[in-house]
């Protein structure tokens, strides 16, 4: 039998959307072990006064099995 959990989690990055997924998965994978996928269901954007992207931000649900 197997049992999954699922967690939310937020990153952000100045590069854009696949680096903001990719070192959020880096960091929790560092607590969080046996990840079997994610889900991104929200992109945000934080903006400069012109209106140009400074930061991507992400949520995340992190799927991973509990031993």
């Amino acid at each position: 039998m197997s049992i999954a959990k699922v967690i939310e989690l937020s990153s952000s990055s100045p590069k854009g959307i696949e680096d903001a997924v990719q070192s959020g998965l880096k960091k929790v994978s560092q607590t969080v072990k046996n990840i079997k996928s994610a889900w991104v269901n929200e992109i945000k954007v934080a903006t400069g006064p012109d209106g140009s992207v400074t930061e991507w931000r992400v949520n995340m649900r992190i799927n991973f099995f509990v031993d």
